[in-house]
Formats: C-alpha cells, sequence, structure tokens
C-alpha cells in the first residue's frame, strides 16, 4: 500500500494524530520531570546526600545547610534556588535581581552566605576537598553568564554523573561520618536549647 494513500484514510490519519499527541504529551511529561524534584536528581548522582543539616559556625553559632552531597572528588555545598526569568547578579553586587514577564524582585546575594559555609565544613574536615555552589534550577536564565560559585541544576547533574566513576578521595568516607555526626550533635543541641 502507498503511504500517501494510507495516510489519506481517515483510521490511519487519526492513528497518526495519536501518536503525535502522545509523542508531545510524554515530551512535556519528561520536561517536568527534569525540572521537579532537584533533590531527587542530586540524590540518585550523589555518593550520598545530607538535607536541611545544622552544623557549628565555629564562632559558638550555628549554619544551615540546605544540601550536602558526597561526591568522589570532596563534599559539595549546594544552596538550591528556584526562580523563574531572568537572573542578573555578580560577585561584585549586594542584591541580585530577577526579572520574568513584568514581575521584579532582588534577593541577597546568596555568594556569601555560601562561602560561610564552605569556610565552617573546612573547619570540621580540613583534609578535604570542599566545594559549595548556589544552584539554580532551569526556570532562571543568566543572560549576562554564570557568577562564581554559581551552578545550572542540570547542568551539575551532568558534571556529577560523568565524575560517579572516579575513584573515591582517602579519608573521604571518614570525613563524612564526621559531618553527619557533627550535623546530629547540633541538631539535638538545638532541639534541647528550644
Amino acid at each position: 500500500m502507498d503511504w500517501q494513500i494510507a495516510l489519506s484514510e481517515p483510521r490511519y490519519l487519526g492513528g497518526a494524530a495519536a501518536g503525535l499527541l502522545i509523542l508531545v504529551l510524554a515530551i512535556g511529561w519528561w520536561r517536568r520531570r527534569r525540572r521537579a524534584h532537584p533533590l531527587r536528581r542530586l540524590r540518585a548522582v550523589a555518593l550520598e546526600l545530607l538535607q536541611d543539616i545544622v552544623i557549628p559556625d565555629g564562632d559558638g553559632g550555628q549554619l544551615h545547610i540546605e544540601c550536602a552531597l558526597l561526591t568522589p572528588a570532596g563534599v559539595l555545598l549546594i544552596d538550591l534556588r528556584d526562580v523563574e526569568g531572568h537572573v542578573f547578579g555578580s560577585t561584585a553586587m549586594q542584591d541580585w535581581t530577577v526579572l520574568a514577564d513584568r514581575r521584579r524582585f532582588t534577593f541577597a546575594n546568596p555568594q556569601h552566605a555560601m562561602l560561610d559555609r564552605v569556610a565552617a565544613v573546612k573547619r570540621l574536615l580540613p583534609d578535604n576537598e570542599i566545594r559549595g555552589l548556589v544552584v539554580f534550577t532551569p526556570r532562571a536564565r543568566f543572560t549576562k553568564g554564570l557568577p562564581e560559585h554559581v551552578a545550572e541544576l542540570d547542568t551539575l547533574i551532568d558534571e556529577l554523573r560523568r565524575d560517579a566513576s572516579a575513584p573515591e578521595a582517602v579519608g573521604l568516607r571518614e570525613a563524612w561520618d564526621r559531618l553527619r555526626s557533627e550535623a546530629v550533635t547540633a541538631q539535638v543541641g538545638r532541639l534541647i536549647d528550644n
């Protein structure tokens, strides 16, 4: 049967339309799934993940860490940001701006708080590689380029997936256990003080 004749018949045309609809819905579902659940996506590529932990800051106080990942290279601290629109920010700016449709809002430069968190974890784990990133979901767009210590979620996931097969740094598990222990101790202390 000639394919042009087959497409002119209603039963084949309906099947083609249904197939196209299913394809469009599947692509939409896939995009929504990629955008949703950033922590689930990070957990899938990390060796281990700690979420919403509190650690001592080294000055008698405590710092909240949204997410700490154990990677083969070391510990990666993450501050997740889910904003929609064009983000304008740099290391030198005190406030960053988001422009979306007809809305505009600002938030404090997140780099400084991340560097404080990295310094606190380095005090706990001095002989280990500690990195910190402010990670934005795909809804954020950086038209002027990414500032220092900032990453896009999809790019970071791809990087972590590539690095997953690398050998673990020496002493990394012991350091991770020490971080987990400090987080539990700080959390218990916080609950007792309240």
